[in-house]
């Protein structure tokens, strides 16, 4: 199958090019080009669009930022190109749409209190940050609650700019599928790590950023207590996911199933602490340990992991990456680029 791949030069868009064509696929790039021509930009995206069966959607502007002036460049890059890719999808009667989407979605976790069960806690206040208050409480007593895993049909919540942007793009994928009987999965990354991190960006993961301190011999710098939970997902397992997502869309549109709109979390199922995963890098590096600050940023969750039964059960998807392995490949892989290669023969015609 001919599948654009946007973003397809990018961190994980190029894992995903390798995958494909590992999986017999034949993947076309369309990445930010020298002459400044993206996916907002409705004549190079036709263009692009030109043979394609189907579009894995990765090109976006990724993170927190720096502050809310960088509100108007996360809605044009995700929004207004997510838009303009659709609309020419419509004219191109492409019918199918893998989309990259973002944990964020769902704000804070799962959350269980002793006596009201599950609830939502709002954001955490800036005056407990600042006296080092970081777990949620109950919003109905106040009691202490237990972590739990998030699973998609748990209530949207973005509480920042870059998440509100990641939700838009699904209503936007959705309000397409119903107008033109297209199929879209979104698959809803957690907190992807592995070799080709983005690094000494405002907008680099965690992962990332640790690693740039530690390729410095400086010392990570963990926020809050280091007790903030998250899912570290391997990127070569959420190449993997993408592919067997796009699979299953081609094998619905072969059945004849309904069009519509799905989601699903990729997540490794081994949650794990920011500490944690700070430790282990640095351990792997062989570089000093981490430094817990107690610094905070507004916008951050305390706590965000993963249900993946759902991918688990339908699409058969499993992660084979262990946690310890990936930090170990990160360590010494993390100077080597990602699989550009795969990108580089594609735009050649050579893949």
């Amino acid at each position: 199958m001919r599948v654009l791949v946007t973003g397809g030069a990018g961190f994980i868009g190029s894992h995903i090019v390798a995958e494909l064509i590992a999986r017999g696929h034949e993947p076309a790039v369309f990445d930010l080009a020298d002459d400044g021509r993206d996916v907002r930009d409705p004549e190079a995206v036709a263009e692009a669009l030109a043979g394609v069966q189907a579009v894995c959607h990765q090109a976006a502007r990724v993170g927190l930022g720096k502050d809310f002036g960088d509100a108007p460049g996360y809605v044009s890059a995700n929004d207004l190109g997510t838009a303009v890719l659709l609309a020419e999808m419509a004219r191109a009667r492409v019918p199918r749409l893998l989309l990259a989407g973002s944990m964020v979605v769902y704000g804070e976790g799962r959350y269980e209190c002793p006596t009201h069960g599950t609830v939502r806690p709002g954001p955490r206040d800036e005056a407990d940050l600042r006296a080092g208050r970081f777990e949620p409480r109950c919003p109905v007593c106040g009691a202490d609650l237990a972590p739990g895993l998030v699973a998609e049909d748990a209530p949207m919540d973005p509480r920042n700019v870059y998440a509100t942007t990641k939700l838009a793009q699904e209503h936007l994928a959705s309000s397409w599928a119903r107008a033109t009987g297209g199929r879209v999965v979104s698959l809803r990354y957690h907190n992807v790590y592995g070799p080709g991190m983005p690094r000494d960006t405002p907008y680099a993961g965690v992962a990332a950023l640790f690693r740039s301190s530690l390729a410095r011999g400086e010392a990570p710098r963990v926020f809050e207590d280091g007790g903030q939970r998250r899912d570290f997902v391997h990127v070569r397992d959420v190449a993997a996911a993408n592919a067997v997502a796009l699979e299953a869309l081609t094998g619905a549109d072969a059945a004849g199933g309904p069009a519509g709109f799905a989601a699903y979390n990729v997540g490794s199922g081994d949650p794990r602490t920011v500490g944690d995963m700070a430790e282990a890098l640095a351990a792997a590096c062989g570089g000093p340990a981490p430094v817990v600050t107690g610094e905070y940023r507004l916008g951050d969750v305390r706590h965000i992991t993963a249900d993946s039964a759902r991918l688990r059960h339908d699409l058969g998807w499993r992660p084979a990456i262990p946690f310890t392995t990936g930090m170990a490949e990160l360590a010494a892989a993390a100077d080597a680029p990602s699989p550009a290669w795969a990108a580089d023969r594609v735009r050649k015609g050579t893949a």
